[in-house]
């Protein structure tokens, strides 16, 4: 046997003796499988330790180190000067948020008026009280609540200011009322329009009247009321008492600001603006616009108040019952009064659209099954509530609603069409027709765009919410009304 084939042999005897040590077998009169282990030893971890701190000195102050150093310590500040002047700039050419005017709470949302609070509910002043949490879902921000003081018709000498008709409650119903109102975030003001039940509110002498008036006021503002109201307000704002009266309620003791209020009728917008500066009352209903003039008319006159005059002041009702009757729309005037720059002011009853001489018991009838002959009616009155609620809770939240711009765009013998808007906010744009033919409005303004959307309307088929349609030539069909909105063309 050669040298080679005595190599082979050593490998092949190692060979084997590992096969046993895997299988466990001896040598010795077994047969051994064809099975290698092979060991494979693994290499030997490599580990990073880095320059020592000696090294990394020597490195740090050659002069290439310290040139990358400037470089990238110039680099950040630039960068950091480059962010801080650009958001400088960003903020200069910004355009600036207008201030919010003041505002009140009158100026908030609109105003319920209870002029006979047993029409309105069976147990006067505690009836009341019962339908605050209806007055709550319907987003009123004040109720102007009566009058009910002690009085018999023109009889000056039976005139007991501070003293509450048994017939309409107690003091004591009255004070749970405020305070639960007030609970609900409802504001309370109280009518003391002395001959209510008279010929003459004021006896035909204001002036006479004036002392109690005075001291009224004083009694029930202490109790915790928020304002006051007074009808036929020109018969005492020019007279001499006028100014000790105002000036009740220009103390102020940090708390809720304390409204006085009026109301006139059959002035025209002149004599109103000039009685507006006199009186300087917080609010003053008008009366205006008047459903029976043109719509040029009623625009002159809205423009006229709203230019000479803060919008604050403003108040705008329909007098007398004709909301619901056949010339006059009532979701069309529900619009029309909720849209205006100012506060919208209803009677109990106008939700719903109550013709003259309905009362308003019927309102609470629509929780009821309609399983009766009046179901349709029901129905009716549902819808109009309903729509009346959504133009409340956008006049509640909607800044170009609540204080913003008034700019006229059309007007006809029956038609009228105006913007509102605020600074940035959402756009509306309001078109009424109460005419008996359809209309249709070219539009232009520089704000405008091509299209907007409907939120609001009285025509859902021609006119779907949330659908969107053109503005340049807007079509109405007869006694018919939209509220549109766009947003802030910049």
């Amino acid at each position: 046997m050669n040298k080679e084939d005595d190599m082979k042999e050593v490998e092949l005897n190692e060979m084997d003796q590992e096969k046993q040590s895997m299988t466990g077998e001896t040598p010795t009169g077994t047969e051994k499988s064809g099975c290698v282990k092979v060991k494979v030893t693994e290499d030997t971890e490599f580990k990073f330790t880095g320059l020592s701190k000696e090294e990394l000195m020597k490195v740090a102050g050659t002069a290439g180190w310290v040139r990358t150093r400037w470089v990238l310590l110039v680099l950040f500040w630039l960068g950091w000067i480059g962010m801080l002047a650009g958001a400088i700039i960003i903020i200069v050419q910004a355009p600036r948020c207008k201030p919010i005017p003041e505002m009140n709470w009158w100026n908030e949302g609109f105003l319920y008026q209870i002029s006979d609070v047993n029409t309105f509910s069976e147990n006067g002043l505690k009836g009341v009280e019962e339908k605050l949490d209806y007055l709550n879902q319907m987003k009123v921000k004040g109720l102007v609540l009566g009058p009910i003081h002690t009085v018999q018709a023109d009889q000056l000498s039976t005139m007991e200011l501070t003293s509450i008709n048994p017939e309409f409650g107690s003091e004591s119903q009255l004070i749970s009322l405020l305070d639960r109102a007030h609970r609900k975030g409802i504001s309370v003001v109280l009518d003391l329009t002395p001959n209510y039940e008279g010929v003459s509110v004021w006896f035909n002498n204001a002036a006479s009247v004036a002392e109690r008036l005075k001291e009224a006021c004083v009694y029930w503002l202490n109790k915790g009321v928020d304002g006051i109201f007074l009808s036929h307000l020109n018969d005492i704002a020019y007279t001499e008492a006028w100014p000790s009266v105002q000036d009740i309620f220009n103390q102020t003791d940090g708390t809720k600001k304390r409204a006085l209020m009026g109301s006139v009728t059959g002035l025209s917008a002149d004599d109103v603006s000039h009685l507006l500066n006199r009186s300087s009352v917080d609010l003053l209903l008008t009366g205006l616009p008047d459903p029976a003039e043109p719509g040029v008319r009623q625009a002159q006159v809205i423009q006229l108040l709203y230019s000479d005059h803060l919008q604050m002041s403003l108040g705008w009702c329909l007098s007398g019952r004709i909301l619901g009757s056949p010339a006059v729309p009532v979701r069309l005037y529900q619009m029309l009064l909720f849209t205006l720059p100012g506060t919208p002011v209803f009677s109990a009853g106008d939700e719903v659209g109550l013709k003259a001489g309905e009362k308003p018991e019927a309102m609470w009838d629509l929780e009821s099954q309609a399983g009766d002959d009046n179901a349709t009616a029901k129905e009716e009155r549902t819808a109009v509530r309903d729509f009346f609620k959504a133009l409340s809770d956008l006049k509640g939240k909607e800044r170009s609603l609540l204080h913003g711009e008034y700019v006229s765009l059309y007007s006809s013998s029956t038609s009228l069409a105006f913007l509102r808007l605020w600074d940035q906010s959402e756009r509306f744009l309001v078109a009424l027709n109460w005419g008996n033919d359809s209309v249709t409005m070219t539009l232009t303004n520089s704000d405008l765009p091509a299209e907007a959307r409907v939120c609001a309307s009285t025509d859902t088929e021609n006119l779907a919410v949330d659908s969107k349609v053109s503005v340049e030539k807007l079509e109405l069909g007869p006694k018919q009304a939209v509220l549109l909105s766009y947003a802030f063309p910049g």
